[in-house]
């Protein structure tokens, strides 16, 4: 089943974020790799593709999992938890009616 994986950033933790950020596109490429991954991407802090010093505000994954548990641990194991940029991760079930 796909899940929706939703980070929510901590105020002013863009320095930490690109510190984590190779290692949290390493786990996405994996999950590319294994076919399981639909989306992944943050959200500009702004109205804009490159916000700049004004970072971003979290981060939406959808992917495949075999299990709401298995994507709560999946998602709680993040480099982005482990860094403090993620203030909350909430993960829900997702259904992928378009396109």
């Amino acid at each position: 089943m796909l899940y929706a994986i939703i980070g929510e950033d901590n105020p002013n933790s863009l320095e930490k974020r690109l510190e984590a950020r190779p290692a949290h596109i390493e786990r996405l490429k994996s999950l590319k790799d294994q076919g399981r991954l639909v989306a992944a991407g943050p959200f500009p802090a702004i109205d804009n593709n490159d916000p700049g010093e004004l970072g971003f505000t979290g981060s939406l994954i959808i992917a495949e999992f075999s299990s709401l548990q298995q994507a709560q641990d999946w998602a709680n194991n993040d480099p982005y938890c482990d860094a403090g940029v993620y203030n909350k991760v909430q993960v829900k079930p997702y259904k992928k009616v378009l396109p």
